[in-house]
C-alpha cells in the first residue's frame, strides 16, 4: 500500500480549511466557518485514513464531491458577503477537486471501465 501524494495534499488542504476560519480571519460568519470546520475535517480524516489504512477506499470520489460543494458553498449558504471566507472555500475546493481527479485518472480499474465503455462506442 502506497499513499498517494494527492492524499497527503488533501490532508492538508482538509486541515487547512478546519482551522481557517481563525488564521484568515472570517469566524464571525458562521455558515463559512462551520461549512469550513464540518468540510475540513471530513476531508483531513478521510484522506488520513486512506493514506494509513485503506487504499481501497474511495476517498477521491468523496473529496470530488466535497472539492465541488466548497466552490459552491458559498453561493448555496450565502457567505458571499465574507470575501475571505468565500475565495478560501473556492480555492481550497478547486483545489480538492483537482487533487481527486488527478487521483482518479492514476486508478487503474477505473482506466480500465472507461476504455472498455469507450471502445464499445
Amino acid at each position: 500500500m502506497v499513499a498517494k501524494w494527492q492524499d497527503w495534499a488533501s490532508f492538508v488542504l482538509g486541515l487547512w480549511l478546519a482551522l481557517s476560519p481563525w488564521l484568515a480571519g472570517y469566524v464571525e460568519h458562521e455558515a463559512a466557518t462551520a461549512n469550513a470546520i464540518f468540510v475540513g475535517l471530513a476531508l483531513a480524516l478521510c484522506s488520513h485514513f486512506e493514506c494509513v489504512a485503506c487504499d481501497e477506499m474511495p476517498a477521491e470520489w468523496m473529496n470530488l464531491a466535497a472539492g465541488v460543494w466548497l466552490i459552491c458553498a458559498p453561493f448555496v449558504l450565502e457567505f458571499t458577503s465574507s470575501a475571505i471566507g468565500s475565495a478560501n472555500s473556492v480555492l481550497v475546493g478547486g483545489g480538492v477537486s483537482a487533487l481527486a481527479v488527478s487521483a482518479l485518472a492514476l486508478d487503474k480499474h477505473l482506466g480500465r471501465l472507461l476504455h472498455k465503455r469507450v471502445v464499445r462506442l
